[in-house]
């Protein structure tokens, strides 16, 4: 039977010798693709016992956290999600705190909303902890228990302690990470600061020995430390790890698909899966592509299917699935869109809408070197599609001109994410290809030839390139830049300026280009809207006309003038330095020197 995510959950919580109690605690254990996705919660709160709101900011921000982690994008890794969701948390309940009270100080937190936050997400094979207060994350080992976590309280001395981080203090927060691999067996233990301050290693090592049901476990626990003196709530979380799922398994996360056969290779007139097959559009080393119609709607749908290489190849495979993962997940204008599904499928392959028009590709090829005010729009409808990939944390890693389609209306669409890189995807273990080489080498940016993972900076040299070749018909480096494997090789690289090759691109626009596709992506653009602003607008900073050195007014005439002044140089040498110049005989020095030679 195959494996999957599957832990033991024992919890309690009691007011202990208080009035009220002021913890919250929570966990939430999904099915299907949620359990892959985004895993399991568990999280606690403690509001301050100086606080007549902390119950309600302890339960906010557990109740909160549980449904929030959910809805954050698939695509997300664990610590962008919980760290997205609890700075939200944290900011909600300091606007309420500024709205009663102002602003939350020492002397007023008695009429706020505070509270401490700690939270395990465990996915696939590893533990993300996010931590805020003085709540305590442990690994409970055989013979020893290993806080994972610190508290963040601040000491005065002579005893005396107060919390130094909390939700709802100020407007933003600090938030402790932490990932953890997991194994089938580890026991965890979540307890507020009632609890772990007033149990030693050996009372919970022998509670968990005693007590093999977990939820009595936390009962005991928080009674011993109640009659070991503790005056404070007591809230105790215990999970222990039964299995896991196997690293890369992608059956849960894709569904039935990721278990059923690949389609086979299709032929117009056929009928298949509910769809009419028409004619075939593409044909690769990796997949074919058919125009199709769905015979219950009638829509016209592309279909793709595994090619008989990749058929074999479960990387192969993993990778069309995850073109349609996505696209059920991404919705923008600018991104090819899924197509209508005829029901349950009994083979693997991807449906999406059939846009009729042509790749970029072929659109530079029929028209040649675009304007200006051409490539400006082309690329910015190509960065919005973009743009809306990486707000889930997706890189598309190939993208080039074959994977931008043009309808007849001269919309954009990027199509082809099965070289995409998924955070969320890859804290599974998941391969969906070759990481360095997921693109095509002309446009795929330099780092990954070093062996670097692909980041937003990747794509957006991909777009500069594209740019580079819309106006130009050439490339920014010549075609040898695949070539530079070494980081001195790619030290060697020089930019050829746009304008040499194409008069109409204004200087400004060059100097943007040249920054889009730097070789070192710490001097790219940071966000792709920047790359767009300055198509449009001079950046006095990256350009002025008075100061732009030589190099960039153009790649000839700079070493043309290199090579005049060397050669002005040389001739200036020769001419004043007389040991240099050719004698017409030999001097009487030089003769005397021969004969004494000859003796």
């Amino acid at each position: 039977m195959r494996s999957q995510l599957a832990i033991s959950l024992g919890q309690w919580s009691e007011a202990g010798t208080k009035a009220e109690n002021q913890d919250f605690h929570g966990a939430v254990q999904p099915d299907g693709p949620d359990l892959a996705e985004k895993g399991v919660v568990v999280a606690l709160a403690d509001g301050i016992s100086t606080s007549a709101l902390g119950a309600v900011a302890a339960e906010t921000a557990v109740k909160t956290f549980l449904a929030d982690y959910y809805c954050t994008s698939a695509g997300w890794s664990a610590q962008t999600s919980g760290t997205s969701v609890i700075s939200a948390i944290n900011s909600w309940i300091y606007a309420q705190n500024r709205r009663a009270t102002g602003r939350v100080t020492d002397e007023n937190r008695e009429r706020g909303m505070v509270c401490t936050f700690s939270a395990m997400v465990l996915k696939s094979r590893t533990a993300h902890l996010f931590h805020v207060g003085d709540a305590r994350i442990a690994l409970i080992g055989d013979d020893a228990i290993e806080p994972l976590t610190e508290a963040h309280r601040v000491n005065l001395g002579g005893g005396k302690s107060y919390l130094g981080r909390a939700l709802g203090v100020n407007n933003s927060i600090d938030i402790d990470y932490r990932q953890v691999p997991l194994n089938a067996g580890m026991t965890f233990m979540l307890s507020t600061d009632g609890v772990h301050e007033y149990l030693s290693d050996a009372d919970v090592l022998a509670v968990l020995a005693k007590e093999p049901n977990l939820n009595d476990a936390a009962q005991e626990l928080a009674a011993r430390a109640m009659r070991a003196g503790s005056p404070d709530n007591l809230t105790v979380q215990l999970l222990r790890v039964e299995s896991l799922p196997a690293a890369g398994d992608v059956s849960d996360l894709m569904g039935a698909e990721g278990v059923l056969p690949p389609a086979p290779l299709l032929r117009p007139a056929e009928d298949f899966a509910g769809y009419a097959i028409l004619r075939e559009l593409h044909s690769g080393s990796r997949s074919h592509v058919y125009l199709a119609r769905d015979k219950a709607s009638g829509a016209r749908v592309a279909l793709k299917v595994p090619s008989t290489e990749a058929a074999d190849d479960s990387h192969a495979v993993n990778a069309l699935l995850l073109e349609e993962w996505i696209m059920r997940r991404v919705d923008n204008p600018h991104l090819l869109a899924v197509g209508p599904s005829s029901g349950p499928r009994r083979h693997a392959f991807v449906v999406s809408d059939y846009v009729e028009g042509q790749t970029l590709y072929t659109w530079m090829n029929d028209n040649g070197a675009a304007s200006p005010e051409e490539t400006r729009a082309m690329i910015g409808q190509i960065a919005r599609g973009l743009q809306a990939l990486h707000r889930r944390e997706i890189v598309h890693r190939d993208l080039r001109p074959h994977n931008v389609l043009i309808d007849a209306e001269g919309t954009a669409r990027i199509i082809d994410f099965g070289s995409a890189q998924v955070a969320g995807l890859e804290e599974l273990g998941l391969s969906f290809d070759d990481g360095a080489f997921a693109g095509t080498m002309q446009y795929s940016a330099p780092e990954l030839y070093l062996g670097y993972q692909a980041t937003n900076a990747s794509d957006i040299y991909s777009l500069g390139v594209i740019a580079y070749q819309m106006l130009t018909g050439a490339l920014p480096y010549g075609p040898r830049v695949s070539a530079a494997r070494t980081a001195a090789a790619q030290r060697r690289l020089r930019y050829i300026p746009a304008a040499e090759l194409n008069p109409a691109v204004p200087p400004w626009m060059d100097a943007a280009l040249a920054r889009a596709v730097a070789v070192d992506p710490a001097k790219r653009y940071g966000e792709l809207s920047e790359f767009i602003y300055d198509l449009s607008h001079p950046n006095r900073a990256l350009f002025t006309p008075e100061e732009r050195p030589l190099l960039m007014r153009g790649s000839v005439g700079f070493w043309q003038a290199v090579a005049a002044a060397l050669a002005i140089a040389l001739a200036v040498s020769v001419m004043t330095r007389p040991q240099l110049r050719t004698p017409d005989h030999p001097s009487p020095q030089s003769s005397a020197a021969n004969k004494e030679t000859v003796r």
